[in-house]
């Protein structure tokens, strides 16, 4: 019975350490665009309301459910933090005992008792950060708002060899933001979520185990 409890404690820990976590980006990644309506009957004019998609002075930006455009990933984030702090305290007390004859503790008489204390205190800190991630991604737009900016989210896959390398982003978008080649810079997305993870032996090693990070948790020293 031991045998087989390890066998699955085994499995459990490293099935914990091969699982990715969820991802933050809005769902769906990528949907259909919305059905066409029907066409009215064919009137033999060269325009026809009911199969053009754009009017003839419009560009083809995107700006309907199941349009697709590209996000320019352009992220750059410097930060830098310095803290420090002192502190000092000293006290000092005397006590002095006269000489009394006659009276209860009287080998006490006459000594002088002081006391003092010192405390200091001295703490810094420095912190900084600097990332920088560039890129495109092209996305699909989930949902128009009532105020016309779109809900886009969408994904890119690469598998090279045992690993593969993905790249997820979604936000919101202002049409107003579009450039004429119908692309947008990430900085300009709203609500921007961007996700950069791999999967394979690599991601796999550098992952630590359910049990792991429970022992790690608990762990007093």
């Amino acid at each position: 019975m031991r045998p087989i409890l390890l066998a699955v404690s085994t499995a459990l820990v490293s099935g914990c350490a091969l699982m990715t976590p969820p991802t933050v980006v809005h769902q769906p990644m990528s949907t259909r665009p919305a059905p066409q309506p029907v066409a009215s009957q064919d009137n033999g004019a060269i325009y026809q309301p009911g199969t053009a998609r754009l009017a003839l002075f419009e560009d083809r930006r995107a700006r309907l459910i199941g349009d697709t455009l590209m996000v320019v990933i352009e992220e750059k984030t410097t930060a830098t933090k310095a803290a420090s702090s002192k502190a000092a305290r000293t006290g000092g007390t005397a006590i002095g005992l006269p000489a009394i004859t006659k009276l209860p503790g009287a080998s006490l008489e006459g000594i002088n008792v002081s006391a003092s204390s010192n405390s200091t205190f001295d703490g810094s800190g420095n912190s900084a950060a600097n990332n920088a991630f560039t890129g495109n991604v092209s996305v699909t737009v989930i949902e128009v708002l009532p105020n016309g900016n779109m809900l886009v989210s969408g994904e890119k896959q690469v598998s090279i060899n045992q690993g593969t390398e993905y790249i997820r982003f979604s936000g919101i978008v202002n049409p107003v933001n579009l450039s004429a080649q119908n692309t947008v810079s990430s900085t300009r997305v709203a609500d921007a979520r961007i996700e950069y993870k791999g999967k394979g032996y690599g991601d796999e090693a550098q992952t630590m185990g359910l049990l792991q990070r429970l022992f790690l948790s608990i762990s007093p020293f």
